[in-house]
């Protein structure tokens, strides 16, 4: 399967994308991507919850024939035993370098991805691409390597615009990377890199900072679940960024927020609340903003958005992780939110989120009830309850989310499960409308579970 997103900032970084007035690189290139997937060139693996494409994959035979075209451009697909020519201009390899061949220049490259390259050749094999020659590389994709350092070479491609070092074994940027002024996508999710070098600052075409990991030691319902990075004290000259995320919060970053009016979307980690009136006042000021994560540092530390009197108008996610004291007064405004988190006890009024889709309620500690009112939510399919072990009941009221499709629960008390129970509960007739209704609690870490 082919993630969307890649591909779109893939296709952005080859000049693939026209400009049009009034409208972003990315929302062009996804009205290509959903046209390709209207005339069945296309199919959707996967949709968001709110209806855009996530995940895609070509049919085998439209495969073939996209093969066989990329022949005839010189973009040739290589495995462990394939020889290709010097005047390749796109390539992509699969499984192993054993066979780079050392008298090669590749000097018309503009383009090179590597899949599942975990071999230990990988490392010796890394010097005979970058031998200097590879100047005119716009896109360079070293996803799932076995690298633990940047290349010098890397820093050298200075047409760069796209480069990926995700799920490798990075730990540091080299204050270098401040060459590639050209660069607009920087993917180093799933890298053990916590810290950007200030030289950072230099990328003024950056449009897409992607820096954080899953701490694999921790469940998936742990607070700390999620590493971001720190940032530079000067991370608002990157105007160009829409997609920033995680970046650890501190008054002086919260502030410099306020200066990246293109973002689009925004993950950040680790806010006190003596630093919520300063976000408050930089959100306001992020007009385009579709998508907003905010973390504390600690289950019980407040999240304070008070003194935000209106949240940007396009916003579509909202993922709060956090203790709130009230609930912001802005949400039920949210016209166009479609993802929602948010915790305490909770009541849904008559009337509010219409277009809410999914609702999900995640270590809630000190959550009772939850109360669901008659005419709230009226689109919402999808409700996850994990963690919330003091509800001895599902949410009163949820007979009236008939467009409900899926509930999952999980390690939730006994007593509520009992009440749900196919055979002798007395809340099953509450969730008897609901397709598919999952129950699971964790093991050793992981999640196991099976459908009611």
């Amino acid at each position: 399967m082919i993630e969307c997103m890649r591909l779109i900032r893939l296709w952005i970084a080859e000049g693939f994308i026209e400009v049009r007035e009034g409208r972003t690189l990315e929302e062009v290139a996804e009205g290509y991507l959903n046209d390709l997937v209207n005339r069945s060139l296309i199919q959707v693996a996967e949709l968001t919850t709110y209806g855009r494409v996530r995940m895609c994959r070509i049919h085998d035979l439209i495969r073939e024939i996209f093969v066989l075209k990329s022949k005839e451009q010189i973009a040739i697909t290589i495995g462990s035993n394939t020889k290709w020519p010097e005047r390749v201009r796109r390539l992509s390899i699969h499984n192993a370098l054993e066979n780079v061949q050392q008298s090669r220049s590749f000097s018309q490259l503009r383009s090179l991805l590597m899949f599942e390259v975990m071999d230990p050749l990988c490392k010796s094999s890394m010097p005979i691409l970058f031998n200097g020659c590879l100047r005119l590389l716009k896109v360079l994709d070293l996803r799932g390597t076995s690298l633990e350092t940047v290349p010098n070479e890397v820093v050298k491609l200075l047409h760069l615009r796209y480069l990926s070092l995700r799920e490798t074994n990075v730990k540091m940027l080299p204050k270098s990377i401040g060459n590639l002024q050209k660069l607009e996508t920087l993917d180093l999710k799933g890298t053990y890199v916590t810290e950007l070098p200030i030289e950072i600052q230099k990328l003024q075409q950056l449009r897409h900072l992607l820096v954080y990991h899953y701490n694999t030691s921790e469940t998936y319902t742990s607070f700390h679940n999620t590493q971001g990075f720190k940032g530079p004290a000067k991370i608002g000259a990157l105007l160009s960024l829409q997609k920033l995320c995680y970046i650890e919060a501190n008054l002086n970053i919260v502030e410099e927020l306020g200066r990246l009016t293109q973002l689009r979307r925004l993950g950040i980690e680790k806010l006190t609340r003596e630093n919520g009136m300063a976000l408050c006042s930089s959100i306001a000021k992020l007009r385009n903003l579709q998508s907003l994560s905010i973390t504390s540092t600690e289950e019980d530390e407040i999240i304070d958005l008070q003194s935000l009197s209106s949240a940007p108008q396009f916003l579509r996610s909202l993922l709060l992780r956090g203790r709130l004291e009230q609930f912001p007064c802005w949400i039920p405004s949210l016209h166009n939110l479609d993802q929602a988190y948010d915790g305490e006890e909770l009541c849904f009024k008559a009337g509010g989120f219409q277009r809410l889709k999914e609702l999900s309620l995640i270590t809630l500690k000190g959550l009772r009830w939850v109360t669901i009112e008659k005419g709230t939510m009226p689109r919402l399919e999808e409700i996850n309850i994990w963690n919330c072990k003091l509800m001895e009941q599902v949410p009163l009221g949820i007979e009236h989310l008939t467009n409900l499709k899926y509930l999952s629960l999980g390690d939730m008390s006994d007593k509520l499960l009992m009440r749900i129970d196919r055979e002798i509960g007395v809340d099953y007739w509450k969730i008897g409308h609901i397709p598919r209704v999952w129950i699971a609690n964790t093991q050793s870490g992981c999640w196991r579970g099976a459908y009611l």
